[in-house]
Formats: C-alpha cells, structure tokens, sequence
C-alpha cells in the first residue's frame, strides 16, 4: 500500500509541477519562427503577470522591433505607437509609448543578463516599465539588478537572432523593422 501511494503522490506532484511550468511558457512568433519563452513569475510576479495580460489579449501582436542593436539587444513592446496594425502607428515614435495600464514599480533582482534573457525596458526612472521589453543577443553584465529580467529564451534563439537590425549611428533605430506576429501563453 505504502508503493502505491507514494506513486500516487509522484505523479501528483510530478501534474502539478508540470502545470504550474506550463503557465508561463510563452510562445513568441516571429517571420523566421517560433521562440519558446520561460516567464519567471517567482522573481518578478507583477511583471511576468503584465506581459502575460498584454500578450494574451493580442496587444503585442503586430509591434515591431523599433531598435535593435547588433551584438547586444532587440527592443519591442511599444504597444501604443510600434503597433502597425494601429491607426496610432509611428515609427518615428515607437519607443516613447507604452500601454493604457500604469507603470510597474521595479522588481530588481539578481538574475543576469545573459543571452536569451528578456527584460523590461524603462525611462531613467527605474519605476517606469510599462509594456517594452527587450532580448538579449549576449551576456550584458551591466544591466543586471538595473533592469527587470523576467524570462528567457529556451526555445528558437536562432529565430530572435535573425531580427533585422538597426541603424548603429542612431541608436539601433531600425527602418522597416521585423514586428511579433503573434506572442501568447502556451
């Protein structure tokens, strides 16, 4: 009886565990393909929670990477003027937009900005993260504990390196840039 019921609390442990995961695995489809992405929500709670209401209301479908900068980061997110779908679309303004929900109070934390790491963009006030967002290219050590990393790339990184890139003379700014086709919960 005993083996019985430890195997049962095995595999309840075991569905569980794995729901639990499956709630913040995101899937972001880009022009190239799929990326998989891990929200750490135990880290950064108010944020993974924003990203995933953003995304799973179709807010980020459809914005662009309005600056990338090669060997570093691709920014996106700006849900109010990178939409191109969106009567408000400006590129010239994309970056300087976030969403109709108020900024998010930062959630610093000690994971590091490592390659495939997402984090939240922000003005120099460190409580301003709304809806942008960035991927890292590579390790950038000297955002850690500046910026709020809440997730990473486990799945398709090859697809995020081929984002097109920015202008390196004017801030990665990227003319006719590559946008999210779709970014929504497992």
């Amino acid at each position: 009886m005993n083996k019985f019921l430890t195997k049962i609390l095995i595999l309840l442990f075991l569905t569980i565990n794995q729901s639990i995961s499956e709630e913040n695995i995101m899937i972001l489809k880009l022009k190239d393909g799929v990326v998989k992405i891990e929200l750490f929500e135990d880290t950064a709670p108010n944020h993974v929670k924003r990203i995933k209401e953003l995304a799973n209301s179709g807010k980020y479908d459809n914005v662009v990477f309005h600056r990338v900068i090669d060997g570093f980061m691709a920014q996106t997110g700006d849900v109010k003027f990178g939409n191109s779908n969106n009567k408000d679309f400006d590129l010239n303004r994309a970056g300087m937009g976030g969403s109709d929900l108020p900024d998010l109070k930062q959630e610093f934390n000690s994971l590091p900005h490592e390659r495939g790491t997402l984090s939240m963009a922000r003005s120099s006030d460190p409580n301003s993260a709304n809806s942008q967002f960035f991927i890292c290219f590579k390790a950038a050590p000297f955002l850690d504990r500046q910026y709020t990393v809440f997730g990473k790339v486990i799945e398709g990184m090859e697809n995020v390196d081929k984002i097109k890139r920015g202008d390196e003379n004017n801030n990665g700014s990227v003319s006719d840039p590559d946008k999210i086709i779709s970014f929504k919960s497992l």
